[in-house]
């Protein structure tokens, strides 16, 4: 499977400049790929105002999503601020060439932030089947949390979307390598860069590794579409070789 990672800064609040950056950018994508990933809150920024920028599902974002995944042929996911039943949710959503879409609310919100205060979390962890590959999507601060990304379902793909600021790259490293050595699967990281209305700083540090916890992208920190290819045999070898998840704990989620 070949995806294109796109770590870019982000207009604040400003959804019809991001769609216009993000579609420029998309565009120059000039070789197949399966999957598009963009960071967290692709077209607002990590903003606690979702009342001001929310969309619908049915809104302006979700349509440009549709049409242009229709066009290039390829998924595409990021998250966004969605309004429904008179909640709002940082909403992962992955939109399949189709137009066909599937959806994850951010379980974890991140309260030193106040982003439960604002937002709903989610309670359903989400596994997309794609291409024959099985993808975990989580959103930013579900990377501080094992066990709700604790890889029981035989997913070979974890993939984190991002606004993780730059004081706190160090953890963003370690624990993308951890979840990938613990999960026995690929993990993917796509983050933002340049500065929010926040005055927080972000340095990207996008990056894919492997179920080994080797680097097939290193960390990034400039502004750019990076491609890389995963090797599903590459990976159940790997898992046939070892077997470790054979010998993992079970265990209930529930509710917070």
């Amino acid at each position: 499977m070949k995806i294109a990672i796109i770590q870019s800064p982000l207009s604040w609040e400003n959804p019809t400049e991001n769609r216009n950056y993000f579609e420029e950018k998309i565009n120059t994508i000039t070789e197949k790929v399966d999957l598009i990933v963009l960071p967290e809150m692709f077209t607002t920024g990590f903003t606690m105002n979702p009342s001001s920028v929310a969309e619908t599902m049915q809104g302006e974002t979700i349509l440009w999503l549709q049409s242009l995944a229709k066009a290039k042929n390829s998924a595409i996911t990021g998250s966004v601020v969605i309004t429904e039943n008179g909640n709002f949710y940082n909403r992962l959503v992955f939109v399949f060439p189709s137009g066909e879409i599937q959806f994850y609310d951010k379980r974890h919100l991140f309260t030193l932030a106040g982003e439960d205060k604002v937002y709903t979390s989610g309670e359903e962890k989400l596994i997309v089947e794609y291409l024959g590959w099985k993808i975990c999507p989580l959103v930013c601060y579900d990377l501080r949390f094992p066990v709700f990304a604790r890889n029981t379902e035989d997913y070979d793909v974890l993939l984190y979307v991002a606004n993780w600021p730059k004081v706190r790259t160090n953890a963003w490293n370690i624990l993308l390598k951890a979840r990938s050595v613990e999960n026995l699967c690929y993990t993917i990281g796509v983050n933002r860069i340049g500065f929010d209305n926040n005055n927080f700083e972000y340095i990207g540090h996008s990056q894919v590794v492997d179920f080994l916890g080797n680097y097939i992208l290193e960390p990034q920190e400039i502004e750019s579409v990076f491609i890389v290819e995963l090797s599903k045999e590459k990976l159940h070898e790997t898992r046939q070789k070892f077997g470790f998840l054979n010998d993992k704990d079970t265990f209930e989620l529930k509710a917070h």
